[in-house]
């Protein structure tokens, strides 16, 4: 099987070569000098860990820090390091006030993790998480500031909206959305995920209560680096999920914010040690800035929508500048009764379709379902990422292969 050949800059990371790697957006990919940064940091460690976890470590978490800070705007002090967006949802969680009563509003395009933390914690307290349906092929900004900000009620306390959705990979409004609901006085939870190195995040206009994002996908920083920004005046009393040593002796040269969030027991920091190396390292790839670095892969996002929409006949479900270097593109239909057989076919992902295109034609993508409209039936997408190592000459192969699939499947 002759694979189609990536961009000149692959040799930048780690893919195997029998792979088409599609899916940065999903558990990104860290290129080589990163995760050789990763290992001189391990090495470092086993040097002497104990001075190494009691004074080094702090440092190089406070330079990540810094280097973070000029990517998202928002100041060192307001930033602290997590493994990952779930996490920080959780705890972000923990630390709000709900009653009896209270709604928290979201939509269906949401995290399924974070919706889980929102509707576990509402039940213990018998408040409702409301999910209004988000729009997406034909969807405008207007539409989707309307679907959301048309759910608010008395009843709302808080919102949890994406910067950029997981399953659709549109650019929300955040900023209309979050100025709406201080007005009204709810706070505001953006689920960044996506978002830095994808778009402009500028978390001092956004203006939102919390604000969390995994660096491990578009800044290819090694998996298990995030971060969660916490505005000012709700610092105070505002804890991790599991308290740190530090909370009965606090360090005199940090605030008691950095101390409890950035040593919770023994724990491998080193992911997040890299995230200044990634920041540094992948703009020079391109010999530019990250500016250059999203303008790219923006470009070849929306070649690589548009040979998937014209291969399978459909239109761009939304507009150029709702999406960044991630596009999702609907499937070719099949009738009801088929895709229902479809649906109950074993797979180790979301759709065996996906396992196919693992196995028969070694990409790796995700295809999932889920409803175009309140009370449809699900409609299947392809999901596209693109990161500097891709080539518009894989998109090409992908669409071939799902046509390909799309056929065997009228055969089932």
């Amino acid at each position: 099987m002759k694979l189609p050949t990536p961009s000149t800059l692959a040799t930048h990371w780690m893919h195997d070569p029998n792979i088409v790697f599609l899916n940065q957006g999903s558990y990104g990919a860290t290129p080589r000098v990163v995760m050789e940064a990763r290992l001189a940091y391990l090495a470092a460690v086993e040097q002497d860990p104990i001075r190494f976890l009691m004074q080094d470590a702090w440092r190089l978490l406070d330079r990540s820090r810094e280097k973070l800070s000029g990517i998202v705007n928002a100041p060192p002090a307001d930033i602290v390091h997590m493994r990952n967006v779930t996490e920080a949802v959780a705890t972000i969680v923990q630390n709000l006030t709900l009653e009896p009563g209270d709604e928290v509003l979201a939509n269906t395009h949401e995290y399924p993790a974070c919706l889980a933390i929102l509707e576990h914690a509402a039940a213990k307290v018998g408040a409702t998480v409301v999910t209004p349906h988000l729009p997406f092929v034909g969807a405008t900004e207007d539409a989707l500031y309307e679907a959301v900000t048309s759910a608010v009620t008395p009843k709302t306390r808080y919102c949890l909206v994406s910067h950029v959705t997981s399953p659709t990979a549109m650019i929300m409004p955040v900023e209309r959305i979050v100025a709406f609901m201080r007005e009204r006085g709810i706070e505001t939870i953006v689920d960044g995920a996506h978002a830095p190195g994808f778009c402009e995040v500028d978390i001092e206009a956004i203006g939102p209560a919390f604000y969390t994002a995994n660096c491990h996908k578009w800044l290819c920083s090694p998996r298990a680096t995030g971060f969660l920004y916490v505005r000012p005046d709700l610092q105070e009393g505002f804890r991790p999920l599991a308290l740190s040593v530090h909370t009965k002796r606090p360090r005199s040269d940090r605030s008691f914010f950095h101390t409890e969030f950035d040593y919770v027991g023994t724990q491998d920091s080193s992911a997040g040690f890299c995230l200044a190396d990634a920041i540094d390292a992948v703009p020079g790839f391109v010999g530019g800035s990250w500016a250059d670095v999203r303008r790219k892969n923006d470009e070849l996002a929306v070649m690589a929508r548009d040979v998937l929409c014209e291969a399978f006949g459909v239109d761009r479900p939304i507009s150029n500048e709702m999406i960044g270097p991630m596009a999702t593109i609907p499937l070719p239909a099949h009738d009801a009764s088929r895709l229902e057989r479809l649906a109950k076919r074993t797979t180790k992902y979301a759709d065996a379709m996906q396992d196919r295109l693992v196995d028969e034609h070694r990409i790796q993508v995700p295809i999932w379902s889920m409803p175009m409209a309140a009370g449809a039936a699900p409609t299947r997408f392809v999901r596209v990422s693109c990161h500097l190592y891709n080539s518009l000459e894989q998109y090409d192969y992908l669409s071939r292969a799902i046509l390909a699939e799309i056929e065997h499947e009228m055969t089932l």
